[in-house]
């Protein structure tokens, strides 16, 4: 029997200690890795070997890495972590639409960075995400449980409710990330996204009236201002 197809990640990186670190952790979760230490190594190789997902270091020397980014989106469809010692909104922000799917600021935990990784591959439906989480259906949070197949929500009083399928899919991505700041951009699957855009916000105030003892002072869907939402809540899934 063939052996399951490993999900192969670049890891873009000048600090030998932190590449080892993530190169060793991957491994041992049975992704294959490549580390490059500046953009331009990493673009000859996109040339020839297609990575499933990249992880970049903000701070490289030959170039920005919010620009190296950009420039990966542009040669590759993969996922996209950043990794980078820095944590300001702003820099979050700009990361996130210049085309990463997630976040992690040093010093970080290697088993989360491994959850981080294999979340964005089952989103992109890539190997290497686990078989398990590939299957998994009910998510339980704060008193509810989420059905994301028949898009169902039972409250904490057993009552059910039938959720249309845009609020369900912002919630399952919720849901897939919690405890991150997400962009707009983000919870509806768009990087094109008009400014004027107001249709997150309508589905945010629908969940919003659904989840919240108080719709107007929500304690498990947040606004971060200036940067989009996050979900509040411990998530567990089965």
């Amino acid at each position: 029997m063939a052996e399951p197809a490993r999900a192969l990640v670049f890891v873009v990186e000048d600090d030998p200690d932190v590449a080892r670190l993530v190169t060793r952790t991957l491994e041992e979760f049975e992704f294959s890795t490549r580390s490059f230490r500046d953009g331009a190594a990493v673009l000859r190789r996109i040339v020839t070997e297609r990575p499933d997902l990249c992880i970049v270091d903000l701070g490289l020397p030959d170039m920005d890495g919010i620009e190296l980014v950009r420039e990966i989106a542009r040669r590759c469809d993969c996922g996209m972590l950043i990794l980078t010692g820095r944590g300001h909104t702003a820099d979050r922000v700009m990361g996130l639409e210049g085309g990463g799917d997630d976040y992690v600021v040093k010093p970080f935990e290697p088993r989360e960075l491994v959850a981080r990784v294999r979340s964005i591959l089952r989103r992109r439906g890539a190997p290497g995400a686990g078989g398990a989480g590939a299957q998994r259906r009910h998510a339980r949070f704060a008193g509810w449980t989420l059905d994301c197949v028949a898009h169902t929500l039972r409250g904490p009083d057993g009552a059910e409710h039938v959720l249309g399928t845009a609020e369900a899919q912002v919630l399952r991505t919720f849901l897939e990330r919690p405890h991150q700041i997400l962009t707009r951009e983000q919870l509806l699957g768009s990087r094109d996204l008009s400014p004027l855009d107001r249709s997150i916000d309508v589905r945010i105030s629908r969940l919003r009236r659904r989840l919240e003892a108080d719709p107007h002072n929500p304690k498990i869907i947040k606004t971060v201002y200036g940067a989009g939402y996050m979900f509040s809540a411990g998530v567990d899934w089965s």
